[in-house]
């Protein structure tokens, strides 16, 4: 095929097609135009390609098909639906994929967490390291409970939710390692195992748990989602299973980012919580309640309506309008 003399002949209908693709409003004789160009013009690509498979024509005709196909088809409605159905079915789904791993990240961080506070407050060496006799009563009668009513509420909301975004971020990011995940969630278990220890000692050991519990349970469980979500897509590395090793880890990712986006939304809530009842004056019974209460609704989400998902064949994988095509590839 002469390529030049191709772009020569069909190069105007191409150009019509595009300017009808453009106008915000087409009559119905334009309509029925717009559809016989873009049929011929679909005629042209799949010629183009299997003759002359050069890539600027090839993605020219592409995105002026793409562009006509916003007229033919419309994308108001099906996009919505396929927000609406991530958020529903998808985003579960990927939630549900990540649920084992998820309960086999929180009981390590609880362990590590027990033993260093157990460790701690039992080692007046450890103690020591902390700070001096006054600077640990300072800590724990002062500086815990003031951390949580220091700013004002939407102020300290948001800045949780930045702080705790950015280590799921860093957790998901960086779970190709397989050792940064690991490495963070084992070192906030130190931490909230020395500050138990510090409060412990003191003997406002109910204070630290009023404290945390509000918000802590969904928050510190969105950050276990998020370092397994890393781990996941590190084991999609290591054991693709039956899939190409490409294709295991390019479904793993996508699913991943599915996560992040999601414990966005988790973390948000628990930073509203923080911000706006855990440093409030409702009662420990009314706080420790509303953080129950957000905990169990995100584990009857993951699990209920994951695993309906599930049973639907939906994977946490992009589907629908924002799906990915792929052809097998044979040689």
């Amino acid at each position: 095929m002469d390529l030049d003399a191709f772009r020569a002949v069909r190069e105007p209908r191409w150009n019509r097609l595009d300017q009808l693709a453009r106008k915000r409003r087409l009559s119905g004789a334009e309509a029925d135009e717009l559809t016989r160009l873009y049929q011929s013009t679909a005629g042209d690509l799949s010629a183009a390609r299997s003759a002359v498979p050069e890539p600027t024509l090839i993605s020219r005709l592409s995105i002026s098909l793409a562009r006509a196909r916003v007229w033919l088809t419309g994308t108001s409605s099906s996009t919505g639906s396929a927000v609406g159905s991530f958020l529903l079915w998808g985003l579960a789904a990927a939630f549900y994929r990540v649920r084992w791993w998820t309960i086999a990240v929180a009981i390590a961080f609880v362990a590590i967490a027990t033993v260093t506070a157990v460790w701690t407050v039992n080692s007046p060496e450890a103690l020591a390291l902390i700070g001096t006799p006054e600077d640990r009563a300072r800590i724990a009668q002062f500086e815990f409970e003031s951390y949580y009513v220091e700013y004002d509420s939407t102020s300290f909301g948001a800045m949780v939710w930045t702080n705790n975004a950015l280590i799921a971020a860093q957790s998901i990011a960086f779970g190709f390692t397989g050792f940064y995940p690991l490495l963070m969630i084992y070192q906030n278990a130190v931490n909230v195992g020395v500050t138990g220890a510090i409060m412990a000692e003191a003997d406002l050991l109910d204070i630290f748990f009023q404290l945390l519990l509000p918000h802590g349970l969904l928050e510190l469980t969105a950050i276990f989602m998020a370092a397994a979500a890393g781990l996941r897509l590190f084991w999609a590395i290591l054991v693709p299973g039956p899939l190409p090793r490409g294709r295991a880890v390019a479904e793993a990712g996508r699913t991943v980012i599915a996560v992040a986006i999601g414990l966005v939304g988790v973390l948000f809530i628990s930073a509203l919580i923080e911000g706006y009842i855990t440093g409030s004056n409702m009662s420990w019974v009314v706080k420790n309640a509303v953080g129950v209460l957000a905990l169990v609704a995100f584990w009857l989400y993951t699990f209920v309506i994951g695993r309906a998902a599930h049973d639907r064949g939906i994977t946490g994988d992009v589907q629908g309008d924002f799906a990915t095509s792929s052809v097998e590839v044979r040689g």
